[in-house]
């Protein structure tokens, strides 16, 4: 967390009309999305043909937190990589231009944000206690990424240094 998705997402796409431009941003599922495959609430958001699709957070989260907190066996974890890599096929099959990002910031950059979040009054409204517990696990998130960036990249991901997010 703190990499500055939101504020990319807003100063990348502030001179686009909203009529072309869509984002998502996927939290935690919700029970309707548990009750389907875990591609489904993805699959419902990718874009019509001439449309842009931002997704903030995305299907990667369902291998990354579950591996990390041992919600789900090993090895039902390690078929949703191939899923993933099916699916993005599929919708680049159906002419959808992929481009896949990772905002990558230090662990102590991450750990100066979450204090401004504490500190700064117009930064507190993104503060989460939890961030501190899962800050905790950097290392085992990294080590998942890394795994993550390595299996799915069918379409090539864009590793982006996120410690300085001014310009």
């Amino acid at each position: 967390d703190a990499s500055g998705k939101d504020g990319l997402v807003t100063k990348l796409f502030k001179y686009c009309g909203p009529v072309s431009v869509s984002v998502k941003s996927f939290k935690k599922p919700t029970p309707e999305e548990y009750a389907h495959d875990f591609l489904w609430r993805v699959h419902q958001h990718t874009p019509k043909k001439g449309q842009i699709q931002v997704f903030i957070r995305s299907h990667y989260e369902d291998i990354l937190v579950p591996t990390v907190e041992g919600f789900y066996p090993k090895d039902f974890l390690e078929e949703r990589y191939d899923r993933i890599n099916e699916f993005e096929q599929l919708v680049q099959h159906n002419g959808t231009t992929i481009l896949k990002f990772f905002l990558h910031v230090s662990q102590e950059e991450q750990e100066k944000r979450l204090r401004e979040r504490l500190l700064v009054k117009e930064k507190y409204w993104k503060h989460n206690d939890g961030d501190w517990e899962t800050r905790e696990k950097f290392d085992q998130y990294m080590k998942v990424y890394e795994s993550i960036l390595s299996r799915c990249n069918l379409v090539p991901w864009q590793i982006v240094p996120a410690d300085s997010n001014t310009q």
